[in-house]
């Protein structure tokens, strides 16, 4: 049976833009906490790709990583991901080639399959390409062909990124992903941040059917945890307040997202169907003390027995949101 000290700990993050603060700020301090997570001693830091949302400024994930990786020393960072079907896979390919290079065996590309946004959206990114969800399982292949050693005869290679072996992962909130890691024998990270309703099917579905590969000999399974740790259990749901009007206005169709300020308490701010959203969004949050989340990573931990988690936190206060992650590394060494 697994433990916490054998568990991989990482970060998902989303550079969540504040009220009253400018995307700058929220880019500005995505790096203050990746070197922050650099001196922790965490495995990972990984970026996730949204567009035409206001409170998420990850949206251009590759450039971003730039930033990161240069300001960084040997934290590995990625993409959590790279949604794929907004890409050609040869660009992608260059771009995490061209990192790689730069950054040896300090790059990985996770990749989704869903678009990451609005139909209208996913219109705007494509423009006319006919690029569809169908299609995901070619262009990983394609890609995963683009970091291989060249072959001879190759008509197309990645320039940089042939010959990079940059470590490719998928990404699900179904079971779709599952079937195709295992079959690849790639690692898998399940969306259980944000959609943890299909997370232990997918998990058996993924481990019943790998086939060691190239790439991984035995099945490695992370989920996303969304996170909020304080001092006490109070402090902890006062902070979480910003996280539920956060989940509440992107369940309803709100037009900002944006974080806000925690207040005292949500009731009169949401309704019966409003919070029981908010709850299935996060029925994987660990909200609470150190004892508090300490034991709820190890019920989860029992459940599921996944190799990793990968924590999300949308505090406010960005000192607070610092201290939530070194609390949980506290949690992990004090063992």
């Amino acid at each position: 049976m697994r433990s916490l000290k054998n568990t991989q700990f990482s970060i998902l993050e989303l550079a969540p833009v504040r009220e009253n603060q400018d995307v700058a700020f929220s880019l500005h301090h995505a790096l203050e906490l990746a070197q922050h997570a650099e001196k922790l001693g965490y495995d990972r830091l990984w970026l996730a790709e949204h567009h035409n949302m206001d409170g998420i400024a990850s949206s251009a994930t590759a450039v971003l990583l730039g930033y990161l990786l240069a300001n960084t020393h040997s934290l590995k960072v990625g993409s959590g991901g790279i949604m794929l079907p907004n890409h050609a896979p040869l660009v992608v390919a260059e771009q995490f080639g061209t990192l790689a290079t730069l950054y040896p065996n300090r790059i990985e590309l996770g990749l989704g399959r869903a678009p990451g946004s609005d139909q209208v959206t996913m219109r705007a990114l494509r423009r006319g390409r006919q690029e569809t969800e169908e299609q995901f399982p070619n262009d990983v292949v394609e890609i995963l062909s683009y970091f291989a050693d060249a072959q001879p005869h190759q008509r197309i290679t990645a320039t940089p990124g042939q010959g990079t072996h940059v470590p490719v992962w998928l990404l699900g909130s179904s079971l779709f992903s599952a079937q195709l890691a295992a079959r690849l024998g790639l690692p898998y990270s399940f969306a259980s941040h944000f959609a943890p309703r299909m997370l232990g099917q997918a998990i058996a579905i993924y481990r019943d059917n790998f086939q060691a590969s190239a790439y991984l000999d035995q099945p490695y399974v992370s989920m996303g945890v969304p996170t909020v740790v304080a001092e006490t259990d109070a402090e902890a749901e006062y902070l979480a307040t910003s996280v539920y009007q956060r989940i509440q206005n992107l369940v309803t169709g709100a037009p900002s997202i944006k974080l806000k300020p925690p207040v005292e308490s949500m009731e009169g701010r949401w309704s019966v169907a409003e919070k029981m959203a908010v709850q299935n969004f996060l029925a994987m949050a660990q909200i609470g003390s150190p004892t508090t989340v300490k034991q709820g990573l190890e019920n989860l931990l029992e459940q599921y027995e996944v190799d990793e988690f990968i924590f999300t936190c949308d505090i406010y206060d960005t000192q607070k949101r610092l201290d939530n992650f070194s609390l949980l590394m506290d949690i992990k060494t004090s063992l």
